[in-house]
């Protein structure tokens, strides 16, 4: 059951004043945004949230999130997130919904994602998913790996490339994945040019989110902290 409306305008109100705090504290930049991921809530959860002044939501499958987009297509403001693992032959649900495709993981779905939004007529924005931790069981290239697919995104005329994003492992104190994001920070610092600056670092989730945004995280996935516990029975 998604948490009441009163319920979750004040959770953003406290992620908000944390993450604002986090962010002075580490001196990395502005505050990070807030993707709300609503997974597995119903729309009216994220009405709630968006009544509360949430504008940025974060989907996993690409379905749901074609599905939701459409019940706030009179929404002009509201932007969407795909932050699952995208598989090649559900691209199409996903190119021109979504605002941003957070974890390009291989050269074939650049590939594919280049030609839906050639297609469609539009430049598709992109993070590359880097698996910082080395954990086989993790999605994601290696740091090694980066140079070659951004010279790809550069050659790729229907998207651009506007950052990074992990997901380590899951922390048994927040504190354990400061590294991680660091990393991912210098990583990012390494590859940056002027041309693209790769601005967007998409790092931290419910556990570690303070953690993240001392270490510059410019967007955090918050989920079941704002919207409650999923059920199996939610689409």
């Amino acid at each position: 059951m998604s948490f009441s409306g009163q319920q979750i305008t004040a959770e953003l109100a406290r992620l908000g004043a944390e993450l604002a705090a986090a962010s002075a504290r580490g001196g990395h930049g502005a505050c990070p945004r807030l993707i709300a991921v609503s997974k597995r809530h119903p729309s009216s959860a994220i009405k709630l949230a968006r009544d509360a002044g949430q504008i940025d939501f974060g989907e996993n499958f690409a379905k749901e999130l074609a599905a939701k987009a459409d019940d706030f297509s009179d929404d002009d403001e509201i932007v969407w997130h795909f932050i699952g693992r995208l598989q090649r032959n559900k691209v199409k649900w996903v190119v021109g919904t979504a605002t941003l495709i957070h974890a390009v993981d291989s050269h074939r779905l650049l590939k594919e994602i280049d030609r839906w939004a050639n297609r469609q007529g539009r430049i598709q924005a992109i993070l590359l998913a880097v698996n910082v931790s080395g954990e086989s069981s993790k999605s994601g290239i290696r740091p090694d790996q980066i140079e070659g697919m951004l010279n790809e995104c550069d050659q790729l005329g229907a998207l651009r490339c506007h950052g990074l994003m992990t997901m380590p492992p899951w922390p048994e104190t927040a504190e354990d994945n400061r590294a991680y994001f660091r990393e991912l920070r210098n990583i990012r610092d390494k590859y940056a040019t002027t041309e693209n600056p790769l601005t967007e670092l998409s790092m931290g989730t419910s556990g570690d989110c303070v953690v993240a945004a001392e270490e510059g995280a410019t967007l955090i996935r918050v989920g079941t902290r704002i919207f409650g516990p999923r059920t199996p029975s939610q689409p």
